[in-house]
C-alpha cells in the first residue's frame, strides 16, 4: 500500500464549493482506485492451488502470478512520480487505468502462464503510475487542512481494506472458477476510468524553467538510518507475511481439502485487525512512538512463524494455524503504519515523495523474493509426491524455517532501529 504524503511544494487548492462538492466523484475514483491497487496482491493467494492445478504449474512457477504483480510495481514506482511529473498527472492517470482494463481481461481469458505472468506484472506498472499520481492530485485538489487530511484518510482506508477484499473475493470466485479473480477488477477499473475522464482535473500550464524531477532518488537517502531500516524491516514483514499465506493456501486447500471459501474466511484474522485499525493507527504512534511499536510489530509474527514450526504439521485450526495468524496480524497492527511514518520522520518535506517511493519499492521486493524463495522450497520438497502422499506435510517445514529467518532479521533491524532511537544524540528528538 502507498503510504501518503502531502508535499508542500504545490501550492493549496483555492476554495470553491462546487469544487469541493466535485471534489467527493474525484475523490471516490482515487480511493476506489487505490481499493483494487491493494487487493490485486491478495485477490489471487486463495486461487493459486486451483491456477497451478489448471495450468500444470508447480508451487514456485504459480507464485509468479502474485509475485508479477509486485514485480511490476517495484519495477516502476522509482521513476513513477518523476513520470507523472514530466507527462502529466492526468494523461498517466487515465492511460494506465485503460491499460489495467485491458490487462485484467487479458489475464483471464489466457490459458498461456508467461502471458498470464506478464499481464500480472503490466498491472503492477500500472498500479506504480496510478498510486503516486493519486496522491498528487489529492494534494493539488483538496484545500491544505481537514479537507485535505479527510480526503488521504478516506484514501488510505480503502487501501487498508483492499487487501482483505480481494481475499474474500478469491475465496468467493475461486469456487466458480479461477479465472474470474482476474476478470472481476476489469469492470470496476473500467467504471474508474469513465469516471476519472469526468473527475480528474487537467494539469495545470507549467512554464519551461521549471526543474524537472529527477529519475533516481538523491544518493543521500541510502545512508539515511530510520529510511533504509523502515525500508528493510517493512520488506521482511510483507515478504514473510504473503509467503505464509501462500503456504497456507496450498496446505488447507491440498492436506485438508478446503474450499477456496472455507480458505478466504481462514485467513481473515492475519488481515481484518489493519483494516479495522487503520484509522486509529496514527495516534497509537503518536503515544507509543514508532520504535517502540515496530520492535513490537516484529516480534509478534517471529513467535507466530515459530510457534508454527514447532506444531508441524497443524492438527487443527484452531490450535495449529490460527494463533499464528493472529500474531501476524497483531504485528501488522502494531507496526504497519509506525513503519510507514518513521521512514519519513527525519527527512525534509521536499526529500519525502523519494523517499516514500524507495520505501514502497522495498515493501514490493520483499513480496517478490521471500514468496518466491519460499515456494521454490515448497516445489523441491514436494517433489515426486503427489497430493496427500504420506510425508508431504514434511515440505512445508523449510519454508516455513525460511520466513522464521527473514522475520528475526526483521526483528534485529527494529531492535537497532530502537537502539538508535534511544541512543542520547536521539534524545531530545
Amino acid at each position: 500500500m502507498a503510504h501518503p504524503h502531502a508535499s508542500p511544494a504545490h501550492p493549496a487548492a483555492p476554495h470553491d464549493p462546487s469544487r469541493v462538492r466535485g471534489g467527493w466523484a474525484l475523490l471516490l475514483v482515487l480511493a476506489g482506485n487505490m481499493l483494487i491497487d491493494a487487493l490485486e496482491v491478495s485477490v489471487v493467494i486463495v486461487a493459486l492451488p486451483s491456477i497451478s492445478a489448471g495450468l500444470g504449474l508447480t508451487p514456485v512457477a504459480v507464485q509468479w502470478v502474485m509475485g508479477g504483480f509486485a514485480l511490476g510495481f517495484a519495477g516502476l514506482l522509482l521513476v513513477g512520480t518523476a513520470l507523472v511529473a514530466r507527462f502529466g498527472r492526468r494523461p498517466l492517470y487515465l492511460g494506465a487505468l485503460a491499460v489495467f482494463v485491458l490487462a485484467s481481461l487479458a489475464g483471464g481469458l489466457t490459458s498461456d502462464p508467461t502471458l498470464l505472468v506478464v499481464t500480472r506484472v503490466l498491472k503492477g506498472v500500472c498500479a506504480a503510475l496510478t498510486a503516486p499520481t493519486g496522491l498528487a492530485i489529492i494534494t493539488t485538489t483538496y484545500r491544505e487542512g481537514p479537507e485535505r487530511r479527510r480526503a488521504i484518510s478516506v484514501y488510505s482506508f480503502f487501501g487498508a481494506i483492499g487487501f482483505t477484499t480481494g481475499l474474500l473475493l478469491s475465496g468467493a470466485l475461486t469456487s466458480l472458477n479461477w479465472r474470474l479473480t482476474f476478470l472481476c477488477t476489469a469492470p470496476a477499473a473500467l467504471l474508474l476510468l469513465c469516471l476519472a475522464a469526468r473527475s480528474v482535473p487537467r494539469d495545470p500550464r507549467r512554464g519551461t524553467g521549471r526543474p524537472r524531477t529527477p529519475l533516481r532518488p538523491p544518493r543521500r537517502l541510502l545512508t539515511n538510518g530510520p529510511l533504509i531500516r523502515s525500508a528493510l524491516g517493512a520488506a521482511t514483514l510483507n515478504g514473510s507475511y504473503l509467503t505464509l499465506l501462500v503456504l497456507a493456501a496450498f496446505y488447507l486447500q491440498t492436506a485438508w481439502h478446503w474450499s477456496p471459501w472455507q480458505t478466504a474466511l481462514g485467513f481473515l484474522p492475519a488481515c481484518t485487525p489493519l483494516a479495522v485499525a487503520a484509522l486509529f493507527a496514527g495516534p497509537m504512534v503518536a503515544r507509543f512512538g514508532a520504535p517502540r511499536l515496530i520492535a513490537l510489530g516484529a516480534a509478534a509474527p517471529l513467535a507466530g512463524y515459530l510457534l508454527a514450526l514447532a506444531g508441524t504439521p497443524p492438527h487443527s485450526y484452531a490450535a495449529g494455524l490460527l494463533p499464528t495468524l493472529v500474531l501476524v496480524g497483531a504485528g501488522f497492527v502494531l507496526s504497519f503504519t509506525a513503519l510507514n511514518l518513521h521512514a519519513g520522520s527525519a527527512l525534509p518535506a521536499t526529500d519525502r515523495p523519494a523517499a516514500t517511493a524507495l520505501y514502497q519499492t522495498a515493501v514490493q521486493l520483499g513480496a517478490v523474493l521471500v514468496p518466491t524463495a519460499g515456494a521454490a522450497l515448497l516445489t523441491a520438497g514436494l517433489a515426486g509426491r503427489p497430493p496427500g502422499a504420506p510425508g508431504t506435510v514434511d515440505a512445508y517445514r523449510a519454508p516455513l524455517m525460511l520466513i522464521a529467518v527473514v522475520a528475526a532479521i526483521g526483528l534485529a533491524l527494529a531492535l537497532w532501529g530502537l537502539r538508535a532511537s534511544n541512543s542520547p544524540r536521539n534524545t531530545a528528538r
